[in-house]
């Protein structure tokens, strides 16, 4: 019992390899050099996960992203495709000078950079991240596994953190975290687990993907969450819920902070949760 909270338990604070990438006194170029190296390691003529990455005007976010990424320990072959969605900043340059594949989504919208990255990635497994999240060194390997060995698991999703940008503390993250679980409990037992499938942590193998038509999606309804959908309805089997502390990404809490910060963002998911609108 002992082995396994330590499994699941969340942290209060970043954790140091975690916090490596983000705090840390290198350059943007030192960065970029030290993913590109390490991207070698990943990178094969024949890879069999493609990570994709939609990024709009991502500069101050996207390299230390990149770089967690490219020191992923796994025995597969990795490519990563960076799908730069009309970006007026150096979001594209920076990817490059990482080492990593970088296209250009002229169409702007999330859905259009997805599909543009599903459409040249060469692996059977399609992994998705966000430029402004760190990767733990596992997550590559939690996040397929278990598409490699249940042919039942349409699509896997994983647990995250927040990397705090505006006011709000870890300490009182953490706390807001464990309630998430439980909407996500929720959501599992009594509304759709699809809801809880994110697109910066999440997987599903590319010849279902495209069968389903990719990310596209009803007005009103978010790109991530309908593909996991999708993929039931098609018969490709269910979502899968990655619950290993070592595959828990770090993401910041801008999505929270648009949404007017940690109280009114919380009111609006309470209102999701209980379509209240």
């Amino acid at each position: 019992m002992q082995l396994l909270n330590q499994k699941k338990m969340r942290s209060i604070r970043i954790p140091k390899d975690i916090n490596y990438y983000i705090n840390n006194s290198l350059s943007k170029e030192e960065m970029c050099l030290k993913a590109a190296e390490a991207y070698k390691n990943l990178n094969t003529q024949d890879p069999q996960i493609s990570i994709v990455m939609p990024a709009y005007n991502e500069s101050h976010n996207i390299v230390p992203t990149l770089w967690s990424l490219c020191a992923n320990n796994t025995k597969l072959g990795v490519e990563i495709i960076v799908s730069n969605n009309n970006s007026s900043d150096d979001t594209g340059a920076l990817a490059s000078a990482c080492g990593v594949t970088c296209i250009f989504e002229g169409k702007q919208g999330i859905t259009f950079a997805r599909n543009a990255g599903l459409e040249v990635a060469r692996g059977k497994y399609i992994v998705n991240a966000d430029a402004d999240t760190i990767y733990p060194k596992d997550w590559i390997e939690e996040m397929v596994r278990p598409l490699i060995q249940d042919e039942n698991t349409a699509i896997t999703y994983g647990r995250f953190a927040f990397i705090p940008i505006g006011s709000t503390g870890r300490f009182t993250y953490f706390f807001y975290e464990y309630l998430a679980e439980l909407s996500r409990w929720y959501n599992k037992k009594v509304k759709d687990e699809a809801v809880n499938v994110y697109g910066f942590n999440s997987a599903f193998r590319k010849e279902q993907g495209l069968q389903v038509e990719g990310f596209n999606h009803p007005p009103g309804t978010n790109e991530d969450g309908w593909l996991a959908v999708k993929l039931r309805e098609k018969g490709f089997g269910v979502p899968h819920y990655v619950t290993a502390i070592k595959a828990m990404v770090w993401t910041t809490d801008r999505r929270i902070q648009i949404d007017g910060g940690l109280f009114k963002g919380t009111i609006k998911r309470a209102k999701r949760l209980l379509n209240l609108g």
